[in-house]
């Protein structure tokens, strides 16, 4: 029983630093990045889809990105989903065929802005994983009565280093995202 709590926490807290480093692909650094366009959700039909669900994208340039369509009736929509994508500041055209995404240079007040919004995600994600440390510790406790005190102990021992190497995990990621978006 101590063990699948354990195991249950340990494969949570791993997708929380999953989805942690996902969001930090999301912001942008100095180069067009593909990842960056992964979560803009078009309004398909009425539905809202993904845009890599609607479109290939290609990196040619440093700071370009070609968005070419599967449907070519979706064209307008991708560029309006694009436009309106909030700390992205691209400018998006299109030729009929493709959408040509060039991004701004990054100013060095932008980039402070992006490391902020960053420290954000990755303190959301420590939050996560420090929930997920609470349910288990609460699992845990519900337990004293089946199993002994000692075991249950040292799971909280356990939980507690995973909780810490996950955090650590995270913090890590930040660093190196952090010297990525101030690195000119």
């Amino acid at each position: 029983m101590i063990a699948d709590v354990l195991s249950d926490a340990t494969a949570r807290m791993k997708k929380a630093v999953e989805v942690a480093k996902d969001d930090f692909g999301s912001v942008r650094t100095g180069r067009a990045n593909p990842q960056l366009f992964q979560k803009i959700m078009v309004s398909y039909y009425g539905t809202p889809t993904p845009l890599a669900q609607l479109a290939s994208l290609q990196n040619p340039e440093a700071r370009t990105l070609l968005v070419t369509p599967y449907d070519k009736g979706a064209l307008r929509d991708i560029e309006q989903a694009i436009r309106d994508t909030p700390n992205l500041g691209a400018n998006p055209s299109n030729d009929g065929n493709i959408i040509r995404v060039t991004l701004p240079e990054l100013t060095e007040e932008r980039r402070k802005e992006y490391v902020k919004i960053v420290r954000g995600k990755a303190e959301d994600a420590k939050v996560s994983v420090r929930n997920i440390r609470r349910k288990a510790k609460d699992d845990l406790d519900s337990l004293k009565g089946e199993v002994g005190d000692d075991e249950v102990s040292r799971a909280e021992k356990e939980l507690e280093q995973l909780t810490k190497s996950n955090v650590d995990s995270i913090d890590d990621a930040l660093k190196r995202k952090e010297a990525e978006l101030l690195e000119v």
